[in-house]
């Protein structure tokens, strides 16, 4: 389907590490190694702003699920809130070391989406009002960098640590419990909700809303959705992978105990995801491989070879039947995932690949790499 690279844009003066579509995929966020961020219109496939502030590399994007808000994190520990227009809305400074992740507090859960959190290298995971430009809670249990965070449905944060654990905190920064297993490093995290929680109201309907509090209804509404496809006792479920080359896939709602510890990789995971259906996980690991593995119950399902370097990043299709996987061999690879089969090669980077995102209404994708190009890519199942 994405056998067209429709754009190759040489934008940035650095690598491209970061790329996030909006959650109604007219817009591009990428960050780059030259410290700024730039906003790209989806339609026309050209920059429509340039975000600086920053002074050093940015490392993560993350947009509000109601997309009225982008928010980025650097290597000089600020954190700057943008507007979709590209105007700085503000900063919020405290972390003392470099920004690992951030995740938005899910549509579900507020109408109005001013709450976020981020996680850092200084060891402490921040929860922040976004209106007031003001950390609410410093959350400072774990004794290594902080990895990831996500925020879940469930009003639950997850967050993963050098210090060899996830843990599940409330939305005041109080501990619920500790899953530990691990033997190294924990990189990456998933959620099976991610999707719904990431695009908030936005789908497919395109539906227009007379308030917030409805937009909040309908994402309350996918989100209990997503919950009901892995069966009718589902809950949100964490799959989390590490430098100990194994993953382990988690009830964290419920339950400390895993679900399945989930091994075959012989390197180190750097990148897990969910499926938008929730139903299968793609695992990309430096042992150049990806691996998928059964959403629900952990079972190894098959290994996706082709690359011939590290794999960084994978991305799924809205429809769950195509990933997208970038590589330090510089090319990106589109797989079939029920024929378990490569489906295109798509080269036409230079370097390294470092970031892949799938637009969520599965109509564009794109992939930023070390040779400071942005391709875009386009689905030939949607009509032009």
């Amino acid at each position: 389907p994405l056998t067209r690279a429709t754009s190759t844009l040489d934008c940035h003066l650095g690598e491209i590490l970061a790329l996030a579509f909006n959650p109604n995929g007219s817009i591009l966020a990428t960050g780059s190694g030259d410290a700024s961020v730039r906003l790209w219109d989806i339609t026309t496939e050209t920059p429509s702003a340039k975000c600086e502030g920053h002074k050093g590399w940015v490392l993560c994007l993350a947009w509000a699920p109601d997309g009225s808000y982008l928010a980025s994190g650097s290597m000089d520990s600020s954190i700057l809130i943008w507007e979709p227009s590209g105007k700085l809305k503000g900063s919020l400074k405290g972390h003392s070391k470099w920004i690992t992740s951030i995740s938005w507090e899910p549509l579900n859960a507020s109408a109005i989406c001013k709450r976020m959190a981020s996680s850092s290298k200084d060891f402490s995971i921040r929860i922040w009002d976004v209106q007031t430009m003001k950390v609410e809670t410093i959350i400072s249990m774990h004794t290594d960098t902080v990895s990831k965070i996500l925020w879940g449905g469930a009003g639950l944060l997850y967050s993963t640590s050098h210090d060899r654990t996830v843990k599940v905190w409330n939305d005041k920064g109080k501990l619920v419990r500790s899953l530990d297993g691990h033997a190294h490093w924990v990189n990456t995290l998933a959620l099976s909700t991610e999707q719904v929680l990431r695009t908030g109201a936005y789908d497919y309907k395109e539906l227009k809303f007379a308030s917030k509090e409805e937009s909040k209804e309908y994402a309350m509404k996918r989100y209990k959705a997503a919950l009901a496809m892995a069966g009718p006792s589902g809950s949100e479920r964490l799959v989390s992978g590490s430098d100990d080359f194994t993953m382990y896939l988690w009830d964290p709602v419920t339950s400390k105990k895993p679900i399945c510890r989930m091994t075959g990789h012989h390197q180190l995971i750097n990148h897990v995801a969910f499926s938008p259906d929730g139903l299968t996980i793609a695992s990309a690991s430096f042992d150049k491989s990806v691996k998928l593995w059964n959403g629900v119950t952990g079972k190894y399902i098959g290994t996706l070879r082709g690359h011939v370097g590290s794999v960084y990043q994978v991305s799924w299709s809205a429809d769950s039947r195509l990933l997208m996987s970038g590589s330090k061999d510089s090319t990106v690879k589109i797989w079939d995932v029920k024929k378990m089969k490569l489906m295109y090669d798509l080269p036409g980077h230079s370097d390294e690949v470092y970031a892949v995102d799938w637009s969520a209404d599965g109509e564009k994708a794109a992939s930023g790499s070390k040779d400071h190009v942005l391709r875009f890519w386009h689905n030939q199942y949607y009509p032009i």
